[in-house]
């Protein structure tokens, strides 16, 4: 691993509230509920309640496994270092890459229906024009971008602004979902249940849709530089925030399944919620959630420009991409190469995305594609804290639970659903999802060659740690790798 000194990210510059509202932002609640809903309903129909309880399961194992490597390697980079120093260096850089890659895509993907629910609230015509969403996502885009570039402290202060009212418009309609009892179709259990899906293979992919709901709370483990007490606080505030956002996801998907019938939910692909609310609140109901999937996709077009960013600036600072990656401003100490490379690639591809056809196309084939590759590096980091805490596994029970067994269970569901989806998903999800993985070898290679100390990590291990390496909490380093101890009973 590099251990090259210089100007380090802006330290301190989270608490705990903040990155727990970071953690739920990363899921975007509003946005996924309507951009993907139609998505899993189709895949799934009534079973969509069933394959977001099943998927969270497995992801809290793997927000468990993001918050014990969390406590012994703060790094910006998070499972691209964690796995690079306890499977393979390679496995490393390819976790690093893929969430490079799909947070990369999801830009595209999530700037169009920012674009269309901006339009939506002037008229509805303007937001079935993917030329013009595109525009007006792009503007979106390019505001966030400036405000990552500003510094941490920036980021959180419009995070907490953009957030607050999405969550507060989601609490009053789960109030009215709940209360709302003129429906045609009453709940049923057999939702949660298996009996609805079609096979295995259907199970698996309603599993990989769902993780793409949940995707995003991770971005507390890239924040981990730039927070206070991170050893502590990035992985609370992640399984905090897969804990909210299940709850919330879970009460409006049943509202869906209840409330919407199926030619209600095909006709509005790309905006599934707001015709929920019109259901729900005639009038006012539908613009207010339109409002909320706006700032939702906006704050998570925002969190996602942080992990990107923060990971290819730790890739940058240990040589496996352009160093010129691992710059820091000196104003606002946040790495500006990585922010302006990132926002040029995406403007980029957002103009290539006007050929590939309407925004819930892209979004179909998009939120499949990411699913594969959020599925590879949850995965290695589920895989990687069991190496890293082989040795304390059988200390206790709750260690060998928490620190072992779920995270495991995580990390091999992971792995099923990549491998079972393959065979249910398109041409175009499985060439943008592989191919894009694919890619990664090319850099992975050039840098290998060229001798990066990446590719000669020292070995993360937790009882050495704990042993030879122990942090104090006020302690804020320059360097390139932090290794931050934990007290013996983890």
């Amino acid at each position: 691993m590099s251990n090259n000194r210089g100007r380090g990210l802006q330290a301190n510059a989270l608490g705990t509230f903040d990155t727990v509202v970071m953690a739920v932002a990363g899921s975007a609640p509003a946005y996924s509920l309507a951009a993907t809903t139609a998505v899993l309903v189709g895949a799934v129909g009534l079973a969509s309640p069933a394959a977001l309880l099943y998927c969270a399961i497995p992801m809290l194992g793997i927000a468990l496994a993001f918050s014990y490597l969390g406590r012994i390697d703060v790094n910006a980079g998070a499972s691209y270092s964690w796995v690079g120093r306890t499977l393979h260096p390679f496995l490393g850089f390819i976790s690093g890459w893929a969430l490079v890659v799909s947070a990369t895509i999801f830009m595209v993907a999530g700037s169009l229906p920012a674009g269309s629910m901006t339009l939506s609230l002037f008229d509805q015509g303007l937001a079935d024009n993917t030329a013009l969403s595109t525009v007006v996502g792009a503007a979106w885009f390019v505001i966030m971008l400036l405000v990552v570039l500003g510094g941490a402290r920036l980021t959180v202060r419009a995070q907490l602004l953009m957030s607050g009212v999405e969550l507060s418009i989601l609490a009053l309609f789960a109030v009215f979902a709940l209360v709302h009892a003129d429906n045609a179709l009453a709940f049923d259990w057999s939702w949660l249940g298996f009996s609805h899906f079609d096979g295995v293979s259907g199970f698996a992919s309603g599993a990989l849709i769902a993780a793409f709901y949940y995707w995003g709370w991770d971005v507390t483990s890239n924040l981990s530089e730039e927070t206070r007490n991170s050893r502590r606080t990035t992985g609370l505030a992640g399984l905090i925030g897969v804990g909210i956002v299940f709850l919330l996801f879970e009460v409006f998907t049943i509202a869906v399944n209840i409330i919407l019938t199926s030619r209600q939910i095909e006709s509005n692909d790309a905006n599934v919620l707001a015709v929920l609310g019109d259901e729900l609140w005639p009038g006012w109901g539908g613009k207010l959630l339109i409002v909320s999937v706006m700032l939702s996709t906006i704050a998570t077009l925002e969190t996602t420009l942080i992990q990107v960013t923060r990971s290819l600036f730790a890739m940058g600072r240990d040589r496996t991409m352009p160093a010129a990656l691992g710059k820091v401003h000196r104003t606002w100490n946040t790495p500006w190469v990585a922010i302006t490379v990132v926002g040029g690639v995406a403007l980029v591809m957002f103009i290539a995305s006007n050929a590939l056809g309407s925004v819930g196309e892209i979004l179909s084939d998009a939120i499949s594609a990411i699913g594969l590759q959020i599925a590879v590096y949850y995965g290695l980091a589920g895989l990687a804290v069991v190496v890293a805490y082989r040795k304390m596994l059988f200390k206790s029970a709750a260690n060998f639970l928490f620190g072992g067994l779920w995270p495991l269970f995580g990390a091999l569901f992971m792995f099923w659903i990549f491998v079972e989806s393959l065979s249910s998903l398109s041409n175009a999800a499985i060439t943008i999802g592989v191919g894009g993985l694919a890619v990664g070898l090319v850099p992975m290679f050039w840098y290998w060659k060229q001798g990066s100390d990446y590719y000669r990590p020292s070995r993360l291990d937790a009882t050495h740690t704990v042993e030879t390496d122990y942090v104090p909490d006020d302690f804020v380093p320059e360097q390139s790798r932090v290794h931050q101890g934990l007290p013996t009973d983890f």
